[in-house]
């Protein structure tokens, strides 16, 4: 089947205190949007790319394509106003059917490993979203009270969430939900289920000032063993 990558980049840097919006925030020299883009294009390069960037970005991004000989393929489509449109402005892109990973544009050390795996397990189960165990003792609380939970129970959930066009396609004709915080939750709400593979704790998303430090030094030891 024909695999997609529908790359959503619509952050505005503010919890990274960066008048840039951190998508096009560099590390070692390239922007971090350039890195999850590399990701997916090493793992194939018959990979269909469509990269989801709110309108205003457009030209930013054409000036650091031109900037840093970045040519790689790539299909623009205009974000929304939240993640939920966005996505389902990248999907209306896709025709046909096929498998498509959606994954934040600020997650740049995802792997091909995972990638790979991630269509691998949606062909046969349509869905398959990335997930890491915690590491750490977590509790519930409310306004009074708190109280220990079995922390084996829970899953942190990463990107890529991959799953049939089809499928995706159709759940995303559901209402928009503030509630809806990724892919799955929009597959989940219209009636699917989930399946659930092993991320990896490296594979950050790019929030806050100290995931860029961790994000680079990951990078650049990656970068060494790679050379």
């Amino acid at each position: 089947m024909t695999e997609y990558a529908l790359i959503v980049a619509g952050g505005k840097g503010t919890r990274i205190k960066s008048s840039l919006p951190k998508q096009f925030i560099e590390l070692l020299g390239r922007p971090i949007l350039m890195h999850t883009i590399d990701a997916f294009q090493r793992y194939s390069d018959t990979i269909k790319i469509i990269l989801v960037l709110p309108e205003d970005d457009f030209s930013t991004w054409r000036l650091l394509c031109e900037k840093h000989n970045f040519t790689k393929a790539v299909t623009l489509q205009k974000g929304g106003d939240t993640r939920f449109q966005s996505v389902k402005n990248g999907l209306d892109l896709i025709e046909g059917e096929g498998l498509v990973a959606i994954h934040d544009g600020v997650r740049p050390l995802v792997s091909e490993d995972i990638i790979g795996a991630s269509f691998r397990l949606a062909a046969v189960h349509q869905s398959a979203v990335a997930a890491v165990r915690l590491k750490e003792s977590i509790r519930v609380t409310d306004q009074d009270n708190t109280k220990a939970v079995d922390r084996s129970r829970y899953r942190l959930i990463q990107t890529p969430q991959t799953f049939s066009v089809s499928l995706i396609k159709k759940a995303y004709q559901i209402k928009d939900d503030p509630s809806l915080t990724d892919d799955a939750s929009v597959a989940e709400r219209s009636g699917h289920v989930i399946s659930l593979f092993e991320g990896s704790n490296e594979n950050i998303k790019i929030t806050t000032p100290e995931d860029l430090i961790i994000a680079e030094a990951l990078l650049s030891s990656k970068f060494k063993v790679q050379r």
